[in-house]
């Protein structure tokens, strides 16, 4: 039902902003409808339209860089005063970005940096380096004291965003020394292995080990990926298994789901990200252990913040700096918090995200 209005209220407020003589508030682009996560981002938009009444369309890209490009200079044409643009690509995005520059209109990178231009006005974001290190320091906590030889399987996200090296860079952190000890066994990836005394990763050698387990933030890919892995694996290579899933709700269920297929697996520890409300039932039933959640509405409003100084001619004030290789970009970082069952009453239920009575075997 809330898709359906989500959907519903799109199609007004695109036909509101392209009768807008005034020209559009701003406008939205999000990577793909193909993902649950951006689901989420949409129906927060859609929210915030309508409470505060601005002028504003959104957009998907279905993860093709032409075609956001398209949609960029569609928003342009409406006359939009601000452009909120979710990559696919980060690099890519930045003719984009300089094509809105050019017009005068700012453009705010969207939970994803876009690399390669000084033209990038803002960035509004979670704590990237947060989400790794709570997916890495969960995985060991869940570890037998003093037991060696835990096997650990690796998986990255898109290697076309750069929040993919963030986490994983921020997770690799946090487990690498545990892997050149011996405590955790690399079992998916030989260049992960071939890196395991190194602490910290450059640019290139993460591409190396992420280009081997990239799931391209895809749930098809992610189970031929594993199920290639666990083909592969000997029978003491599964077991009781230690899952880094990439920061990706969707990903992690079907990760999930090829692992506990194996008749050889026994146990799987296995991490998530976004609080997507199919893993709530996952984390409930014991096949997903815990998510890291990024409330969305926290990072739409970040960005109306800035939209509303930009609308208002202010500087709009901002609370980090992140590197886009090029500049430092002003930033609003939102917090994120990790969840298990310890804690999923409180954050998801108790905290009014989603009604826990939906959801079995829960009381």
């Amino acid at each position: 039902m809330k898709k359906c209005i989500a959907l519903v209220l799109l199609v007004i407020f695109a036909l509101a902003g392209t009768a807008s003589a005034a020209g559009l508030d701003f406008g939205v682009v999000l990577p793909t409808r193909e993902e649950t996560r951006w689901l989420g981002d949409e129906a927060d938009f859609l929210a915030a339209i309508e409470e505060h009444g601005y002028s504003a369309q959104i957009l998907f890209s279905q993860k093709d860089s032409a075609t956001e490009k398209a949609n960029v200079e569609t928003l342009i044409s409406k006359g939009a005063k601000a452009i909120v643009l979710c990559a696919f690509d980060a690099a890519a995005a930045a003719a984009a970005v300089e094509i809105a520059h050019e017009e005068g209109i700012p453009v705010i990178a969207y939970d994803r940096i876009i690399t390669g231009t000084d033209k990038l006005a803002y960035y509004t974001t979670f704590d990237s380096a947060a989400v790794g290190r709570a997916q890495g320091e969960f995985l060991v906590s869940k570890l037998e004291a003093g037991k060696k030889g835990n096997n650990l399987y690796l998986y990255s996200g898109a290697l076309t965003d750069n929040n993919s090296f963030l986490y994983f860079e921020s997770a690799w952190q946090v487990l690498q020394p545990l892997i050149a000890d011996g405590t955790f066994i690399v079992r998916n990836c030989d260049k992960a292995v071939e890196y395991k005394d190194k602490y910290d990763l450059s640019r290139d050698e993460m591409v190396e080990i992420m280009s081997v387990i990239d799931t391209e933030w895809t749930m098809s890919v992610c189970k031929t990926l594993a199920e290639a892995h666990l083909t592969a694996a000997a029978a003491d290579a599964k077991g009781e298994v230690f899952v880094l899933g990439p920061a990706d709700d969707d990903c992690a269920r079907a990760l999930s789901d090829s692992f506990h297929a194996d008749g050889e697996v026994t146990k799987v520890w296995i991490t998530g990200c976004d609080g997507i409300e199919a893993s709530v039932q996952y984390i409930i039933d014991g096949k997903q252990s815990m998510t890291v959640y990024k409330d969305p509405k926290n990072l739409v409003d970040a960005t109306l913040v800035i939209i509303d100084a930009i609308l208002e001619g202010k500087a709009p004030e901002t609370n980090a700096v992140y590197s886009n290789d090029v500049i430092d970009v002003p930033s609003m970082q939102c917090p994120v918090v990790t969840v298990t069952t310890d804690n999923i009453a409180e954050i998801f239920f108790e905290g009014g995200v989603y009604d826990g009575s939906k959801f079995v075997n829960w009381q």
